[in-house]
This record gives C-alpha cells, sequence and structure tokens, in this order.
C-alpha cells in the first residue's frame, strides 16, 4: 500500500517539531514572519520562494537529504500553484501614461494604505465625485502605485453602478473569489457565506481590491474586509453616506493649472508653449475636467491639421459646447447622461429647470420656486442631485451646477419642457426674486416701516441684507429679464426699494444698472417724477469712489429738468445736492457751495430736515477744500448738533449715517487745525459709529487712515499700526488696491518704527 509523499507544510511542521522550536523561535531564527510560517504549515501557502526555503533550512539546521527534500517540495508547490491558479481575473486596468496632477489626492490614497494600523480605523477608502472627474483613473493610478505593498495581489471589479442593471453582489463575489483562487468546486452557493469566505481569505493576505463604480450601500457593503492587512479602494459617483466607519475622499475639478498641464501632457509635442494661452483657455473652458480636457486633447492630437485656438473659438458658444466635447466614443454628455438616468422623476425636473437660474448659486426656496414643488420636496431633489455628483452644495446652503453640468441641464430642459413651459417657470421665478428683494430692500426705508414678509423667511433686516447680498446675481438677472419683457412697474418697485438698502452696499458693482432700469422703467411708465427720483440715485452711485463726476453733473442736470417739469419739490432739491457733490469734485467749490445752499434752502422750506442736514453737510465740505477750517469746523458742529437733537424731527437711522460722515469730517478738521487729540477722539467715534452700523466703504477706511496718521503724529505708534492694517483691508475688501497697498506700506514702516 502506497503512501502520498507528505506536503511543504506538513514536512516543515516535523523539521520544526523534531527541532523542538516554536513558531515564534524558528520566526526569530529565520527571518521569516510566524504569520507566514502559520500559513506554510496548514497549506495555505505551498510554495514559498526558494530564498525563504533556503532561510528556514538554515534556521532548523537541516541535512543535506532533508534540505534538498523541502526545496524540492516548495518548488513543485509553485509549480502546481501556478498552473492551478486563476490568472487574468480582475486585473488591474492599465495606468495612463499622462496621468498629471493629483498630487494631494495620490499622498491621501498613500496615507490611507498605512491608516489602517491605526485603532479603529477601517481598511476601506471612498473616492467620491461628479461624472468626468477622472475617480477611475485615479484609483487605478493610485493601485499601480500601491502595488509593491500588496504582495498577495491587486484586483479591480467594476461594479457598473450606473447601468440599468448594477453587477449584482453575489456575481462580484465570485469574481473576486476566484480571483483569490477559489475553484467553482470549493464556491459557496449562497450570497452570505460567499462574502464570509472572501472576508476570511482577505484577514489571511495582504491585497489591495479596487471597487469601481458602486451603485449603493447594499451593493458594496459584502465586499468589503474586515480586520487584516487587506485594503479596498472604491470610487462612485454617489456619496455613499450609509457606509460606516469609511476613509473618504469628495474629487472635484483640477485646479486650471494642473488642468492646462494635463492637457499639454495629452497633446504630447503638439501642447508646446506656441499653444500655451490657448491650451490654457482650454483648460478654463473645460472646468477642470479630466474627461472633458482628455476629450479635446484626443481630438486636437488626432487632427494634426487644427490648432487649440480654433477649438477655443468652438468652445466658447456655450450653445454648442456639449457637442464639441466628444472624441470618438468619448462624450461628455453621455457621462452626464447616466447620472441623470438614475434620477427619480421630480429631481430630473429640478435639475432641469434649475437651468434657468439667472444667478451662479441658488437656495433650497428658490429650487422650489423653479421645481413647482413644496420646498420639503426641493429638500429632497437637491439632495439626491448633490449625491449624484450633479450639484455641489456648501456649508452655508447655497448649491451650484459645475459649468458644463449646466449646459446639460440646459439642453435636457430644451428636450424635455415645451417652450411655453420654460417661459412659465422663468416668469415664475422673475416674479418671486423681485417681490423678495423689494421686500429686502424696504426693510432699510425709514418711511415704508415693517415690510409685508409673507412668504418669505426674511424676519430681520439682518437677514433681509444677507438674502439681497448672496441672491444679488439671481435678483439682478430677474430685474434684467423684467426689463426686457417690459414689466416695468416691478422693475421700477424694485429699484425704488434698493435706494436704502444701497447706502449699506454703496460699493455694489450692480448699483448702476439697478438705477439705471430704474429710470428706464420710469420713462416707459411717462413718470418723470419717478425718473427724476432714479436719476438723482445715479447720480449719487456715480459719486462713490472712484467717481465719475461729469456723468453725475449730468444726470442731475436731467433730473433737475425732470423734477421741475413734473413739480417734484424734493427731487429738485436732490438734484442741486447732487449737482453741488458733482462740482466740488470738479473743483469747482464756489458753484458748489451755491448748489448745496439751494438745495438746504428747498428742503429747510419744505420740511424735510433729513435733506436739509445732507445739504449742510456739504457745505461744510466746501469750506473744508476751501482751506476755510475754523469757518468749516463751526458748520460741522453746527451739524453735529442738529444730529443730536432728539427733537429735530430726524429720521433716527438717517441720523445715525448723518453722525458718521459729520464725525469724520469734524475729526479731519480738528487734525488740519493741529487739535490732533480731539481729532483722535472725534475719527475713533466715526470709526465706531461705522463698525456699529455695519457701514464698511470708502468713507470708513478713509476715516481709518486718517486716524492712523493722526495717532502716528502722537507717538501712540502701535494703535496706528493696528488702524493702518484696519484700513488696508478695507479698501481692499472695496477693491482699491493702490489705497490698500499704502496703507500696507505704513503699517510695515510703523513696525520698524518708522512713523513719529
Amino acid at each position: 500500500m502506497s503512501t502520498t509523499a507528505p506536503g511543504f507544510g506538513e514536512l516543515l511542521r516535523r523539521h520544526r517539531h523534531a527541532a523542538r522550536m516554536t513558531l515564534e523561535q524558528l520566526a526569530e531564527a529565520s527571518g521569516v514572519s510566524a504569520r507566514t510560517l502559520s500559513d506554510m504549515e496548514r497549506g495555505r501557502s505551498k510554495g514559498p520562494q526558494h530564498r525563504t526555503v533556503t532561510a528556514l533550512a538554515e534556521a532548523l539546521d537541516l541535512g543535506e537529504a532533508d534540505r534538498t527534500q523541502l526545496i524540492d517540495q516548495a518548488r513543485d508547490g509553485r509549480l502546481r500553484d501556478h498552473w492551478t491558479r486563476p490568472t487574468g481575473l480582475c486585473e488591474l486596468p492599465r495606468s495612463v501614461d499622462d496621468f498629471t496632477g493629483r498630487a494631494a489626492e495620490l499622498a491621501w490614497t498613500n496615507d490611507f494604505l498605512h491608516a489602517g494600523h491605526t485603532p479603529g480605523a477601517a481598511g476601506v477608502a471612498l473616492i467620491t465625485g461628479s461624472a468626468g472627474l477622472g475617480k477611475t483613473t485615479l484609483a487605478v493610478r493610485a493601485a499601480h502605485a500601491l502595488r509593491p505593498h500588496f504582495p498577495d495581489g491587486v484586483f479591480f471589479t467594476d461594479l457598473f453602478g450606473m447601468s440599468p442593471q448594477p453587477l449584482a453582489v453575489d456575481d462580484a463575489l465570485t469574481q473576486l473569489l476566484r480571483a483569490l483562487g477559489t475553484t467553482d468546486r470549493q464556491m459557496p452557493h449562497d450570497t452570505s457565506a460567499r462574502a464570509s469566505l472572501y472576508r476570511s481569505l482577505l484577514r489571511e493576505r495582504r491585497v489591495l481590491v479596487v471597487l469601481d463604480n458602486a451603485a449603493s450601500e447594499e451593493q458594496i457593503r459584502p465586499l468589503l474586509p474586515g480586520d487584516g492587512l487587506s485594503r479596498t479602494l472604491a470610487t462612485s459617483r454617489r456619496l455613499l453616506p450609509g457606509l460606516e466607519g469609511v476613509h473618504r475622499l469628495g474629487l472635484g475639478p483640477l485646479p486650471e493649472a494642473e488642468a492646462a498641464e494635463l492637457l499639454a501632457a495629452i497633446m504630447g509635442a503638439r501642447g508646446s508653449a506656441d499653444h500655451g494661452a490657448a491650451i490654457t483657455e482650454l483648460a478654463h473652458l473645460c472646468g477642470g475636467l479630466p474627461l472633458a480636457l482628455r476629450i479635446v486633447g484626443n481630438r486636437l492630437v488626432s487632427r494634426p491639421g487644427w490648432q487649440a485656438s480654433d477649438l477655443v473659438t468652438r468652445l466658447a458658444d456655450e450653445q454648442r459646447r456639449l457637442d464639441q466635447l466628444r472624441a470618438g466614443d468619448l462624450k461628455i454628455a453621455n457621462a452626464f447622461a447616466m447620472s441623470y438616468e438614475q434620477l427619480a422623476d421630480l429631481a430630473r425636473r429640478v435639475f432641469r429647470r434649475l437651468a434657468l437660474v439667472p444667478g451662479r448659486d441658488f437656495d433650497a426656496a428658490l429650487a422650489a420656486v423653479a421645481g413647482g414643488t413644496s420646498i420639503e420636496d426641493a429638500w429632497d431633489a437637491l439632495d439626491e442631485l448633490v449625491d449624484l455628483g450633479l450639484l455641489h452644495d456648501s456649508t452655508s446652503g447655497r448649491y451650484r451646477f459645475h459649468d458644463l453640468v449646466r449646459l446639460f441641464a440646459r439642453d435636457r430642459l430644451q428636450a424635455e419642457d415645451a417652450a411655453s413651459e420654460r417661459a412659465e417657470i422663468t416668469g415664475r421665478m422673475t416674479s418671486w426674486l423681485l417681490r423678495v428683494a423689494t421686500i429686502a430692500g424696504r426693510w432699510f426705508e425709514p418711511a415704508y416701516g415693517l415690510p409685508d414678509r409673507a412668504g418669505t423667511d426674511l424676519s430681520s433686516p439682518e437677514e433681509a441684507e444677507r438674502w439681497l447680498r448672496v441672491n444679488v446675481d439671481n435678483w439682478m438677472g430677474a430685474l434684467r429679464h423684467a426689463a426686457s419683457s417690459s414689466r416695468h412697474a416691478e422693475v421700477l418697485d424694485c429699484a425704488e426699494s434698493m435706494h436704502w438698502f444701497s447706502a449699506r452696499w454703496i460699493h455694489g458693482p450692480h448699483l448702476k444698472e439697478v438705477f439705471t432700469l430704474g429710470a428706464a422703467a420710469a420713462a416707459a411708465l411717462g413718470d418723470p417724477a419717478q425718473q427724476a427720483t432714479q436719476l438723482n440715485y445715479l447720480a449719487w452711485v456715480h459719486l462713490v469712489p472712484p467717481p465719475d463726476p461729469e456723468t453725475a453733473q449730468l444726470h442731475a442736470a436731467q433730473a433737475l429738468d425732470l423734477a421741475t417739469r413734473g413739480g417734484a419739490t424734493a427731487q429738485v432739491a436732490w438734484a442741486h445736492n447732487n449737482a453741488g457733490a458733482a462740482l466740488r469734485r470738479l473743483g469747482r467749490h464756489g458753484e458748489a457751495a451755491e448748489s448745496f445752499a439751494r438745495s438746504a434752502g428747498i428742503f429747510k422750506s419744505a420740511g424735510d430736515i433729513d435733506g436739509y442736514s445732507q445739504a449742510l453737510s456739504g457745505l461744510g465740505d466746501c469750506l473744508y477744500d476751501q482751506g476755510r477750517l475754523e469757518e468749516a469746523l463751526e458748520e460741522y458742529l453746527g451739524l453735529c448738533a442738529l444730529l443730536d437733537d432728539d427733537r429735530s424731527g430726524m429720521t433716527p437711522s438717517i441720523a445715525d449715517i448723518g453722525r458718521t460722515h459729520a464725525r469724520f469730517r469734524l475729526g479731519m478738521c480738528l487734525r488740519s487745525l493741529g487739535r490732533r487729540a480731539e481729532a483722535i477722539t472725534e475719527l475713533t467715534g466715526a470709526v465706531d459709529l461705522m463698525e456699529k452700523l455695519q457701514l464698511s466703504n470708502y468713507l470708513q477706511a478713509l476715516a481709518l487712515e486718517n486716524l492712523a496718521a493722526a495717532l502716528a503724529e502722537e507717538g501712540r505708534t502701535e494703535e496706528s499700526r493696528q488702524a493702518y492694517a484696519r484700513a488696508a483691508e478695507v479698501f481692499e475688501a472695496i477693491g482699491d488696491a493702490e489705497a490698500g497697498g499704502r496703507c500696507r506700506e505704513r503699517e510695515t514702516a510703523a513696525d520698524k518704527g518708522g512713523l513719529s
């Protein structure tokens, strides 16, 4: 009766026992880990490498015959493993040679390799992001780089998450188990048993598994490893928030410099400096999406006669941009369409209609208006869109499209919604945006009273101001649409409501357009008094630094003519006041003083104390500019007394703003007269008032700069440095880089003790 020769594992165990050595002792003597020795003896590693077997033979002090037998058994085991192990299963795709950028993300994956050794850390990394961001390319690149750390194999499985029929969990487990060496006879019949076997095999080996394009938590959860040294790197367009204890990396578009570098790399020799500007513009038009960059690069490489600038011209047309982003079987719209097909009907409708939002971002309230649905349903739709990467959200509750995704949404809208429906949606959004903007603006109108807030969440001036600022692109877009649609009454109402709010945002880039549209709407309605009002606002805006006094004077003259013909006394006075301010800016101080005096007389006769105070302020400024400092000082002191008189009848909010200007000019006057201590008191008071009223504008910056200079003159160096730093911040915030730089230089000089 013949007996079967012992396998390598059994032979190794016999020699170890004969040597009276434990696994740990043999591990220490040979340099082979105790875990690996255990795998060998249990038959899980049937053919270790020759150098490993040699080290074991020496540690066991085997004779020549035993040594040869052990080496031969290991060689036979390696041969049997080579011929019986499945090959080519779940093979990792090749990595593209022109891979560029993503250094931080690759470093993150490398850190992930080691993070699993810390207590409580999972061996799973999840890369998420929208279509076209290169999630698979990054995962494959990282897996190739990490391959040396996983001697037992690196495997790749496409889970087809965006397909109408994603890969079934059972099929995925079967693929991976076969790749790990499980034969069909050894394959368990039910899913839970396969998942258990899969985890046990990963626990005993050092394997990296790339699970690409996961559809859901249910699909991927059974494919994740348990304890052990194996790792899983998964990708998905969905956020998969239900997965617990995984490392997450949200992928975004490439920065423009990296995008241009990738495009140049794809083009190879054609991506030379000769095309530098055009390549940068193409990268910008592709929005940093690697798939779009790949398409553009491939198109240029496959058409040697094309210039990069030619493709820039084609992509510049938004109407045709998506059609141009195709090369062979690569088409950016197809990538977006796969995500779109995953959406529920409501989310699809909201997605399409959000393409009509005028601005770059929006909130759930506007999404509900666009989608014609409740706010609760809008939240659900937005969550679904964010989950699939078709929208980006932020901690402030705002949402935005990627530029190319927005174009895709617009194309879907044109294909699936009739022209009449699109017009109705645009009209509905326009009405809602103008109504909320008008309500928000009226929070700051002294004579209007508490606005009707029905249908809005605005419950305070602070909320109203925040809404106007963050939604400026949207309500301005609605204002333009209303103007082009001859909705003149709504345009005029909205423009009028912005008058008092504009004092809180005097450097807002939209104000000139607001009041220009308001004046045009009043003219179309045949209302000369309202037209004069809007032109007066427009004149005032043109006096905001950097001023355009010639244009301001022109608008003031037009307002004066209309107001005189229409008998609008208040607007006549304001026209003279604005003309005086323009003339003062032009250095025509005598004429300016005459205009301010006319304005003051009309306001006083009409009992308009609010307007009268502003005309007096203008008169004081003219005296100051002419160097008549003592007279100017008296004018400012009288103005301050009027502003502080509770019995004057002045509107409190107007008195507050007036005090900031009066105390600033008073401080300037006192400093010019050499009364620096008093000047510092007044300038500090002006700055404090502006901070309290949240008036971050040119006047505040000037007050801070002059306060800093006065403090320096008094030898208060540290206080001066702080004031210069704050002045620089305000100047920079309102776009005056030159003044900001000037204050930064003086701040630095103060640090070095150069100011006195």
